[in-house]
């Protein structure tokens, strides 16, 4: 993966991240909490692929 591509996943996930928020105050406003749950582990696994990704820009540089 060269740098662009690594700045375009990162901006990809922040919005994937950022829509999966809004559904998940959604879900606990409607009291699906079970869906809740799984939006927290998506938002873990991209936290984690964000970490990794900065990880890899930073030595891309």
């Amino acid at each position: 993966m060269n740098r662009n591509e690594i700045e375009r996943k990162i901006e990809e996930l922040k919005s994937d991240y950022i829509r999966i928020q809004g559904d998940m105050e959604k879900l606990e406003s409607l009291g699906k909490n079970g869906n809740v749950a799984y939006s927290e582990k998506l938002l873990e696994e991209i936290e984690l692929e964000l970490k990794q990704l900065r990880e890899m820009l930073n030595s891309a540089v």
